[in-house]
């Protein structure tokens, strides 16, 4: 058998230890200065490649997680999660895209008021926070999204976030275009 670096061996034992995702910072001061950190997490990021389980960055921070396609072996032994209301979908997209963000900015967008258990939810979920208050009449209360909303929807950053041209070709948005045409062609149905 082939002699493992020490130092690969002590950032493995650090990250399967931890109790979420780690920064560079926080694996280093576990394993000290002299660990050459960015080739050991490289090397093991290569070791587990293609295994049960893969070591992954996301949002600036490591963590061992089961490979995509072995995940539907697990399924049956977790909790099923409650489905989100589109109410909070769309809460939640609407933080995520234009964070940090106002109730009242969300409302804005969405048309409609939201209740207060709309955001509960989502910071129940660990997927949206606090993030301060604007300066402004009121000071209101600012909402932005977490790095547990990066891990649990597998985003490095927010700029991983799909763009509309993505949405329109995954068939998630309808052209406006079409959806103009749709209407107009309704209002003359209903005129004639």
């Amino acid at each position: 058998m082939t002699e493992i670096d020490p130092a690969i061996r002590a950032v493995e034992a650090v990250l399967f230890a931890a109790e979420g995702p780690m920064t560079a910072d926080e694996i280093a001061a576990y394993v000290g200065p002299d660990v050459d950190l960015k080739q050991s997490l490289r090397l093991l990021q290569e070791d587990y490649a293609g295994r049960g389980v893969e070591l992954v960055e996301r949002g600036g921070r490591w963590h061992f997680q089961t490979a995509a396609d072995m995940a539907h072996i697990l399924r049956r032994e977790r909790e099923e999660p409650k489905r989100l209301s589109r109410a909070a979908v769309e809460t939640l997209a609407i933080i995520a895209y234009q964070e940090p963000v106002s109730r009242a900015e969300i409302e804005a967008v969405r048309g409609v008021q939201i209740s207060k258990g709309t955001l509960d939810v989502l910071m129940e979920a660990g997927w949206v926070r606090p993030a301060g208050r604007r300066e402004g009449p009121g000071r209101p209360l600012l909402y932005a999204t977490t790095q547990g909303f990066l891990t649990h929807f597998g985003l490095k950053s927010r700029r991983d976030l799909p763009g509309i041209d993505d949405l329109k070709a995954a068939g998630l948005l309808d052209p406006v275009e079409a959806t103009l045409g749709d209407v107009e062609l309704e209002s003359a149905d209903e005129s004639d």
